[in-house]
């Protein structure tokens, strides 16, 4: 079952009732951190193993992940080399009301760092799950930041 979620905006990443945030450093430019989060969207499950499916759509991305949850999403901060974000719209995930994914990214130096920003909202079954599940999302967040490093270095050799 497809269920509309509230519309959010960029300010949900701050004022959320779970917010889930993780940050890693890469070796690749921050240029090419956004490249890869904005505009190659089907490579996504060859980097982020929790996606099986990614493709853009006219006003955002259509995601599919892993144990069959589906997302349409609409893209509401695209910043080259700053900041990617999007609203989650429909989805057939139980429970969740409202979501913003927000991708921060900053030069450090030689280095680049990423922050995911995981901003949700529902009722407060789905609020002690999520916070629970933090370990859990983290590690596939460094995990997904690892692998993805690995393949710009791989972009960077050719």
């Amino acid at each position: 079952m497809v269920r509309q979620l509230r519309g959010v905006g960029l300010d949900f990443a701050e004022s959320a009732p779970v917010r889930l945030v993780f940050a890693a450093e890469v070796a690749a430019a921050p240029e090419d951190v956004y490249r890869a989060l904005a505009e190659e969207t089907r490579a996504w499950p060859h980097w982020f193993t929790a996606v099986t499916f990614a493709r853009p759509t006219a006003e955002g991305r259509e995601v599919h992940l892993k144990g069959g949850t589906k997302f349409m999403e609409t893209v509401v901060a695209a910043e080259p080399g700053e900041r990617y974000a999007y609203r989650i719209d429909l989805t057939n995930a139980p429970a969740v009301t409202a979501m913003l994914e927000e991708w921060r990214i900053r030069p450090t130096g030689a280095a680049t760092r990423v922050q995911w920003t995981m901003a949700v909202d529902g009722p407060a079954p789905l609020r002690l799950v999520l916070r629970a599940a933090r370990p859990g999302v983290g590690r596939s967040f460094r995990d997904a930041v690892r692998a993805l490093d690995r393949r710009l270095a791989g972009q960077r050799r050719q």
